[in-house]
């Protein structure tokens, strides 16, 4: 390493520093999920969002709100239902009789951190507002167009087990969610600290208080110092190499992946999977992103972008299955 990478080294880890204690902030009302924490704070710092897929339960929406008040950010919640309008989601003109002219009035997407709430519950139309404010950052009311307020980041949860009444996400949709992440049960151990501390009659969500730790001047230093991270033309290489073994699989000597894989991940993987890796290395206080930095992110960035065949679903292959075999066949540099 030269001695502008150890300068660069320096301003990482001091960067990252006030992440860590975000960490520990958080983890004073979160119990476990280290792994759900650190990717939504990943996609916070590439300023893109992050579907979370889980059990009813398992603290997503605390977690959210936890991590805003940690951040000082505004948090909205919405809970998406099949009757929900676009309208709930963006807001509307209403007319003021004392001024006697039409004003707006913004709705919940105008927040920082949103919360969609089983936003597989919400029909097309809604679902196409979402898919503006996400894409353009910016929302259309009336004839007027507002820009969102930085930094915007929309956290969307789906619902895996219960499907009744609920919309399947359209593929642009969801190619536009940097990662998409799977939370699991607590373990023995977590579970019982978890009961310790919620089997009171306080509302967790009132009761737990945690300290401001960094506010939007951090972020946007912390996002310019993520763009300023080195990485190799190798692992550049390496990120295309992965992204393309989803669409010709044989290319790589995965042969039986090509009857498995109807579709594989658009040039939006390469590019969020390029930002994360870049944000993981800043929170492991590196300068410069390694490979494992890439294989830590590339089943979370690149399974939703994957449309597997009929004869996958028939055998009950799922896409988190096929990035692996793609991370174990492509060759890591």
């Amino acid at each position: 390493m030269g001695y502008r990478a150890e300068g660069m080294n320096r301003v990482v880890e001091e960067g990252a520093s006030f992440f860590k204690r975000i960490r520990d902030e958080v983890g004073r009302v979160i119990v476990g999920q280290r792994y759900l924490i650190d990717r939504l704070l990943i996609g916070l710092l590439s300023n893109e969002h992050v579907l979370l897929e889980g059990a009813p339960g398992l603290a997503k929406t605390l977690t959210v709100k936890t991590l805003a008040d940690v951040m000082h950010l505004e948090f909205r919640r919405i809970q998406f239902t099949p009757d929900l309008l676009p309208s709930d989601l963006t807001g509307t003109v209403i007319y003021d009789h004392r001024k006697g002219e039409f004003i707006p009035k913004k709705g919940p997407i105008f927040g920082n951190l949103i919360l969609a709430d089983e936003i597989n519950r919400a029909p097309a139309k809604v679902q196409s507002a979402l898919l503006q404010a996400m894409q353009e950052r910016q929302v259309t009311i009336g004839d007027e167009t507002y820009l969102l307020e930085e930094p915007f980041m929309v956290l969307a949860t789906q619902n895996p087990i219960e499907l009744e009444g609920t919309y399947r996400l359209p593929e642009a949709q969801l190619d536009r969610f940097m990662l998409k992440i799977r939370i699991g049960y607590p373990t023995p151990d977590e579970e019982r600290e978890i009961m310790e501390r919620m089997a009171s009659t306080r509302n967790p969500f009132t009761s737990c208080r945690v300290e401001r730790v960094i506010g939007l001047e951090e972020i946007e230093r912390a996002r310019g110092i993520i763009d300023g991270i080195y990485m190799d033309d190798t692992v550049k290489d390496y990120i295309v190499r992965l992204v393309y073994a989803t669409r010709r699989p044989a290319d790589y000597g995965l042969d039986g992946l090509g009857r498995i894989i109807e579709y594989g991940a658009s040039p939006r993987g390469s590019i969020f999977l390029n930002k994360a890796a870049r944000a993981h290395a800043f929170l492991e206080g590196r300068g410069y992103v390694i490979p494992e930095d890439v294989k830590a992110l590339a089943v979370d960035c690149l399974s939703h972008r994957i449309i597997l065949s009929y004869e996958a679903e028939m055998d009950r292959i799922t896409q988190e299955e096929v990035v692996e075999r793609i991370l174990k066949g492509v060759d890591v540099p």
